[in-house]
């Protein structure tokens, strides 16, 4: 949008038009997590559904459809967190960060439809209980508590700032919480013979993944469609905008996730002429990306005699 009276800064030039860039949370690179913990769980996927298969234990089975969705999503997490580094270009002029939430609802999907094809079996299982051979599940399930509980721990400290990784640490937990309850499964089994106790944790196991999955899908899916990342406030972002010393007006703000660490935000401000400028600008940057997190601020200053002339004054124009 351009006029002839509208000022653009850049920080360091007099234009009008201003881009802050603050400190990012972005976690470290985890890419040795995300290389150990493919190995780790492929290798056991192997295991876990061959005893499942020979010991006739769907629990142990479910979880090893389960572990190789976590094998896949842990390679589209990882594909990912690499394409997000990449810098940008004449084409892709914010690099490739979104990627991540590519990503992240791609994990999410997958999740969900090996849940679907768990509780099919499982429900089949229920109405026809077989007979398994309980020392070998418990045995390879425990196995499974080590490798999936030593996997989320790589993971547990970037979960708070990226939701990728929250997709990676949830199905590593979720698994570890899953093999404990097939062990424990298979011991009551051992005791009692009640064969269909198995297909009821398979369905638990289904439950308990099941719900912190959706939170996963459903934050993922906001963040594709460019809705405001949680844990930030439209209604307060615009509030501190127009309370800043000489704007009169806000309109036209847009605030959006860039990848799934980075929040990216536009504004219209309306000053009187003769605003303070790059001081202004730099110190307005630095404020939204300390108070809100938002490191790619883009501002428009409009002088207050022409604001009027603005296409974008109505916030039902995008």
């Amino acid at each position: 949008m351009a006029h002839a009276h509208h000022h653009h800064d850049h920080a360091h030039h007099d234009h009008g038009h201003h881009h802050g860039h603050g400190h990012v949370h972005a976690p470290a690179s985890f890419g040795r997590a995300f290389a150990i913990g493919i190995v780790l769980n492929s290798l056991f996927v192997g295991v876990e559904a061959v005893y499942g298969v020979l010991a006739g234990s769907m629990a142990l089975v479910a979880d090893a459809g389960h572990n190789l969705s976590d094998v896949l999503g842990l390679l589209i997490a990882w594909s990912a967190t690499v394409l997000a580094a990449r810098p940008p270009s004449s084409r892709f002029t914010y690099g490739l960060k979104s990627s991540s939430i590519l990503a992240a609802l791609a994990n999410a999907s997958l999740l969900l439809v090996a849940l679907g094809a768990i509780t099919i079996e499982s429900v089949r299982r229920l109405l026809d209980p077989s007979p398994i051979v309980t020392g070998p599940v418990m045995a390879v399930a425990a196995v499974g508590i080590v490798i999936n509980t030593a996997t989320a721990l790589m993971f547990m400290r970037g979960r708070h700032d990226d939701i990728n990784l929250r997709g990676a640490f949830l199905h590593m937990a979720g698994d570890a919480a899953v093999s404990a309850g097939v062990v424990v499964a298979a011991l009551v089994i051992g005791l009692t013979r009640a064969w269909w106790i198995d297909p009821v944790v398979s369905l638990a196991i289904v439950g308990l993944i099941g719900w912190s999955t959706w939170g996963l899908a459903r934050d993922s899916l906001h963040m594709s469609l460019l809705a405001v990342p949680p844990g930030i406030s439209e209604e307060k972002v615009r509030g501190f905008l127009g309370t800043q010393p000489g704007v009169t007006a806000v309109h036209d703000l847009h605030i959006w996730p860039m990848s799934t660490t980075e929040t990216a935000l536009t504004a219209h401000l309306v000053m009187p002429a003769g605003h303070p400028g790059d001081a202004f600008l730099h110190g307005l940057a630095h404020a939204l990306a300390h108070d809100f997190s938002i490191c790619h601020a883009t501002v428009q200053i409009e002088v207050d005699d022409h604001a009027h002339d603005c296409a974008l004054v109505s916030e039902a124009v995008v």
